[in-house]
């Protein structure tokens, strides 16, 4: 009787996925979503230890679980992953404000010359390097507003343009933004805390290679769906005052700077955006004033990235609740779904290469969603190695999500190109899913044998 009460919670753990998924495609807010989920999934829980122990639960008291999920939970991501997303915003308004974002991408235009298909894909390349650096809604406002109207200006479509630019930041640049490691690695560990050894050193070798296979993807869908009329690079103007500054050549090595130090100097995320602000600025004269004028201007930029990445951070904050309340669902949802995940590591990377579109929405295979209780039931089945198991979940998480409307800045950018919701999501799904087979299979073949 027990186990069939058991495995009605775990069909109403499913439920709650189901329903979430449906809450994203209303464009609710998912902030409050991911807080009411989590109440919801605490509860179930609740009902579920009291039916049969939970072994998450034994020894702790109603208190002290509520404590972990609504208190400790939040309280670790901020100490480990928030502030690396403000250093990070910093360091994206220092790029954008010394004007070295848009010069480059000015620059880009001038080399393209009058080939559109040229300048486009020069224009996906800078983007993917930017944005491999810069995080939150700001960035995809302040750097979109220059390289939408050139790619429209270029014949490209507003829905392909949109394409271009969000699938550039959003997935090629995702999977390589440390940012984003560091929030994703702690779901991991959290998970299983022998995954917390796991570093970004480690993961960039297959990022490296998914960056460029989705850049080429994205690049390829695009060319093949210009326009053919007429168009000259010199109709594509920047339309913002920061794009008319001449930024030196040298100071565009601000851009990828953090990703050197970190990688090359194994300097840490923090210092690392610290210390390419400092270049940016220093490069670009920004600190020819007095030093009470430099202080300022640094601590104004520091705000400026503070509030542009706020809604971020509450949402991040909730979806640490939603974390949290995994290890306590974990068993019920196990009942249900634990006996078809594939044991074997061929098995799993076609079973998420089958299912890749359940991570729209933040659907069942993304970890920034619902995904994080199958995470949870998936370690549970069978000795993964990190190696192994991480960029499996990323790219189901990465992809998808960068090319649905679950993306802030790809809201942002369907709003300010006109694009309808409906057709943007019928591109993104038709190209997020064969992308995701390709990466998946790339796993395989990478770290497949350490299974």
């Amino acid at each position: 009787m027990s186990s069939a009460l058991i495995f009605i919670i775990g069909l109403c753990v499913i439920a709650t996925v189901v329903g979430m998924a449906v809450y994203c495609i209303k464009g609710l807010n998912m902030t409050v979503g991911f807080f009411i989920a989590s109440a919801i999934w605490i509860i179930l829980a609740f009902i579920g230890n009291a039916i049969e122990p939970n072994a998450a639960m034994a020894g702790k008291s109603v208190g002290d679980v509520l404590t972990a999920v609504f208190q400790t939970g939040p309280g670790n991501y901020g100490s480990s992953v928030l502030v690396n997303v403000i250093f990070g915003a910093f360091f994206g308004v220092v790029l954008t404000e010394t004007g070295i974002a848009a010069s480059l991408i000015r620059k880009t235009v001038e080399l393209g010359g009058d080939r559109p298909r040229i300048t486009v894909v020069l224009l996906c390349i800078v983007t993917t390097i930017l944005f491999t650096s810069l995080t939150g809604v700001g960035p995809y406002i302040a750097i979109g507003t220059i390289v939408l109207p050139i790619m429209m200006a270029l014949g490209v479509s507003p829905l392909v343009s949109v394409f271009a630019f969000v699938g550039s930041a959003g997935v090629s640049a995702s999977l390589l933004n440390v940012v984003n490691f560091q929030q994703y690695q702690l779901i991991f560990a959290t998970a299983n805390p022998d995954y917390a050894s796991y570093t970004y050193q480690d993961y960039f070798p297959f990022a490296i290679i998914a960056a460029v296979v989705t850049l080429l993807f994205i690049m390829i869908v695009v060319c093949a769906k210009i326009g053919k009329k007429n168009s000259y690079a010199w109709a594509a103007q920047l339309d913002k005052p920061a794009a008319t500054k001449e930024t030196p050549g040298y100071s565009y090595l601000a851009v990828i700077l953090p990703e050197i130090l970190i990688m090359g100097l194994k300097v840490p995320v923090i210092l690392s955006f610290v210390i390419s602000a400092l270049y940016a600025l220093v490069t670009c004269g920004q600190f020819r004033g007095s030093f009470a004028d430099s202080c300022r201007k640094i601590c104004k930029y520091a705000s400026d990235g503070v509030v542009s990445v706020a809604p971020m951070l509450a949402f991040l904050m909730t979806i640490a609740m939603y974390n949290a309340c995994a290890t306590y669902i974990a068993p019920y949802l196990s009942a249900v779904v634990g006996p078809v995940i594939p044991r074997s590591a061929l098995g799993i990377v076609i079973f998420f290469m089958v299912f890749a579109i359940l991570g729209q929405f933040r659907g069942p295979l993304n970890i920034v969603g619902s995904g994080v209780a199958l995470l949870s039931v998936v370690v549970g089945v069978a000795s993964w190695p990190i190696q192994f198991l991480y960029p499996l979940f990323i790219v189901t998480t990465i992809v998808p999500q960068g090319l649905d409307i679950t993306l802030s800045g790809a809201v942002w950018a369907m709003d300010y190109a006109k694009v309808p919701t409906r057709d943007y999501m019928k591109l993104g799904i038709e190209c997020a899913w064969p992308m995701c087979a390709i990466l998946e299979l790339i796993v395989f073949f990478m770290f497949g044998g350490l299974v």
